[in-house]
């Protein structure tokens, strides 16, 4: 059996870190090998060529133009990778913020993934408060956050903490200040 494990929630909550911390123990606890697909590392250098061929910033990651030509089919082929490694019997664990498509609980549906249904889906939110995230993209000083940060308020509108039935199943980690318990507690879920 294959398992499908997505790190999502908005910049700045570290979903790529914690993906990363949690990749060997999630291996050794669960028996399978697991690939790590990172949407920044598999897009990030296209993206930025089409966005600096069309707008002339290669940096240009949450404006109109990239969420309307871009964004989605980044997405896609982030998860068909993902299903290319699982049709080969290997796992994965994805990264990207993926809001749109936890918040439509689209990645619990086996048939929108294209995925076979005995594949183990597994999707954790990572989040923090909005200043903490806000003082993260500052410090990290990556030229692809200059557009959320000159744009604040407009960036700010799009993040969610996802509440109610958007909840089921969806495993919640708030990444402020974590402790080797919270881990290991994330650990347990991901591999039960």
């Amino acid at each position: 059996m294959t398992s499908l494990v997505f790190f999502c929630g908005h910049a700045g909550t570290g979903k790529t870190t914690l993906a990363k911390k949690l990749l060997a123990p999630l291996m050794k606890a669960s028996g399978q090998p697991f690939c790590l697909l990172d949407k920044d590392t598999l897009f990030g250098g296209y993206s930025a060529a089409a966005m600096a061929m069309l707008t002339g910033d290669p940096n240009d990651r949450d404006s109109p133009l990239f969420l309307q030509h871009l964004r989605d089919p980044e997405y896609r082929g982030l998860i068909d990778t993902a299903r290319d490694n699982l049709e080969l019997g290997i796992s994965a664990l994805v990264i990207g913020p993926l809001s749109r498509e936890v918040r439509e609980r689209k990645l619990f549906d086996h048939a929108w993934l294209g995925v076979a249904q005995d594949v183990e889906l597994r999707v954790v939110w990572v989040h923090t408060s909005e200043d903490t995230a806000r003082q993260r993209i500052v410090a990290r000083a990556n030229p692809n956050d200059a557009y959320k940060l000159a744009h604040w308020d407009e960036y700010r509108q799009r993040r969610f903490v996802p509440s109610g039935a958007a909840c089921d199943d969806l495993l919640m980690f708030d990444n402020t200040a974590p402790t080797q318990a919270d881990y290991d507690a994330l650990l347990a879920r991901l591999v039960a």
